[in-house]
C-alpha cells in the first residue's frame, strides 16, 4: 500500500478548535457532577466548566486525528477511535482541573484567582474543594472505562495506564512535590527541566499519547509523537514562566508574579527573560521537527497547537 499524500495546506486553528471544543464542552457539561450529592456536583462543575484553554483535550483530539489521517480503517473502527478520543479528552481535562483545585489550596500555592474567577476553595470552602478534586480525579477514570462496549477493553487499559502515569508520582504529582521542595533553592537547568517535565510536561505528553492510543499508530509515529508531546510539555512551562513575568493578572486569569513572590525557581530566574524566550522558540522548532519525522499524512493541527503554545499571551 502506498503512503498517503502529506497534507500541507494551512489549517484554520480557530475553526478547527471550535469544532472539536464544542464536542468537549457539551460532553463535560453533560457528564460532570451528575448525581453528586450535597453540593459536590456544583463545586465539580465550577472547577471544570466555563474556563481554561482546553489545550490538553485539543492535543488528544489532534493526535487521534493525525494517526487516523490517511489510515485505511473501516468507518466503524474510526467511530470507535473518535468516541474513545472524546472520552480521553474529557478525562485528561478532569485530571488537569482537579490538580488546579488542589494546587490553589492554602496548603499548596494558596491562590485566590483561577481562570478569572475565585478559586474553588474560596468559593466553596476548603473541605468541599478537596472533595471536588478527589471526585474529578476518580471520574476521569470512570469516563475511560464505559461498560457499554463503546471502548474496547484493551484500549481502556492503555488509556488508564497512560493517564495514571502522567498524573501520579512519575508525573504531575511527583513534579509538584519537587516544586514545593525547591522553593528558595538554586536549581540547575537540568534539575529545573526534570521538575517541569514531570509537573507540567507529563500530562501534556500523556494527552498526546492518549490520542495516539485511540488510533492505528505505527512505531515510527508513536515515537515521533511521544517526542513531540515531551517538547510541547516543556515549551508550555517555559512560556508560563515568561508570562508570569511579563503579563498581568487580568490577562492571565490568575495571579501574576506569584513565582517570584514565592521564590520559586523558573526558567526566567535561571536563564533570564530573553534567553528563556529564545529557548521557547527552540522548543517550537523541535516540536515541528518531531512531527516531520512521524510519517503521518496530516499533522497540521498538532503543528498549529505547538505554535499557539509558544505564541500565547495568557
Amino acid at each position: 500500500m502506498s503512503a498517503a499524500p502529506v497534507v500541507n495546506s494551512p489549517i484554520d486553528l480557530a475553526s478547527w478548535s471550535q469544532r472539536h471544543l464544542s464536542r468537549v464542552e457539551e460532553a463535560l457539561s453533560r457528564w460532570v457532577g451528575e448525581g453528586a450529592p450535597a453540593g459536590l456536583g456544583e463545586a465539580m462543575r465550577y472547577a471544570v466548566l466555563d474556563g481554561g484553554k482546553r489545550l490538553r483535550p485539543l492535543l488528544v483530539l489532534a493526535a487521534e486525528e493525525a494517526v487516523c489521517s490517511g489510515a485505511d480503517i473501516a468507518a466503524s473502527a474510526h467511530a470507535v477511535s473518535d468516541g474513545a478520543a472524546l472520552r480521553a479528552a474529557c478525562a485528561v481535562e478532569l485530571i488537569h482541573a482537579y490538580s488546579l483545585v488542589h494546587d490553589d489550596m492554602p496548603c499548596m500555592d494558596n491562590d485566590v484567582l483561577r481562570r478569572g474567577k475565585p478559586t474553588v476553595h474560596v468559593q466553596f470552602g476548603e473541605a468541599q474543594a478537596l472533595l471536588a478534586g478527589d471526585a474529578l480525579q476518580a471520574f476521569a477514570f470512570e469516563l475511560l472505562t464505559p461498560d457499554d462496549g463503546s471502548v474496547p477493553a484493551a484500549m481502556q487499559a492503555t488509556l488508564c495506564r497512560l493517564l495514571a502515569r502522567a498524573a501520579g508520582s512519575a508525573g504531575m504529582a511527583g513534579g509538584q512535590a519537587i516544586d514545593l521542595a525547591s522553593v528558595g533553592l538554586a536549581l540547575t537547568e537540568d534539575q529545573l527541566r526534570h521538575m517541569h517535565r514531570l509537573k507540567t510536561g507529563a500530562l501534556l505528553q500523556g494527552s498526546v499519547m492518549m490520542g495516539v492510543a485511540c488510533g492505528p499508530a505505527d512505531a515510527r509515529a508513536h515515537e515521533a509523537l511521544s517526542d513531540y508531546g515531551a517538547v510541547m510539555g516543556l515549551a508550555f512551562q517555559v512560556v508560563d514562566d515568561i508570562l508570569d513575568v511579563v503579563a498581568d493578572s487580568a490577562t492571565l486569569g490568575k495571579t501574576a508574579g506569584k513565582d517570584a513572590a514565592s521564590d520559586k525557581p523558573t526558567y526566567v530566574s535561571l536563564l533570564g527573560l530573553a534567553p528563556a524566550q529564545a529557548y521557547a522558540r527552540e522548543l517550537q522548532v523541535q516540536a515541528h521537527a518531531a512531527l516531520a519525522r512521524s510519517g503521518l499524512a496530516d499533522t497540521r493541527a498538532l503543528a498549529a497547537l505547538a505554535d499557539m503554545v509558544v505564541d500565547r499571551t495568557h
